[in-house]
């Protein structure tokens, strides 16, 4: 579990963990440092899931679309997502198809229902941060990714942010 650290600190010891194991207290620091790149295109941090904290419902991550760049158009299969956007402004293509379209600033929250495909995009000139909060604690488990539907063929000038 590289860049977790188990137990939970206290004002006495400058919040740092220590020790194996979720300990008495259960609770479990993941240090902020590593990424990956997902499935879905995108960076992600390396955040709270089963991996890092053995979670057992639930994965948290934070997420950099860099400017000029997109994810890959994709779902979670039976998982709900939620997304909170700390910085920047993405586009977001959703539902059946990628039909629906959405722009979300920071400040912003989205709910992405189980299996409904979705699409970040980052036309802007700013990178994107976001929070990422997904029922699924494998966090890349339940990726399908989805091919790009020929009304967004444009996109495809844009590239993949990463992977």
């Amino acid at each position: 579990m590289e860049g977790a650290s188990h137990g939970v600190g206290n004002s006495s010891d400058g919040g740092s963990g220590s020790g194996s194991g979720a300990g008495a207290s259960g609770c479990v620091v993941i240090r902020t440092g590593g990424s990956y790149d997902g499935k879905q295109g995108l960076s992600l941090s390396a955040g709270v899931s089963e991996a890092s904290a053995g979670s057992r419902a639930l994965c948290l991550h934070v997420i950099t679309i860099p400017a000029g760049t997109r994810g890959t158009p994709h779902l979670h299969d039976g998982h709900e997502t939620a997304i909170w956007i700390a910085g920047g402004e993405v586009e977001v293509w959703h539902g059946p198809g990628l039909i629906g379209r959405t722009w979300l600033r920071a400040g912003d929250f989205l709910y992405v229902p189980p299996g409904t495909p979705h699409l970040p995009v980052n036309k802007s000139g700013t990178d994107a941060i976001a929070v990422i909060a997904r029922t699924d604690p494998a966090e890349q488990e339940s990726v399908v990714v989805l091919d790009l539907p020929p009304h967004l063929h444009d996109l495809a000038a844009l590239p993949v942010a990463a992977g």
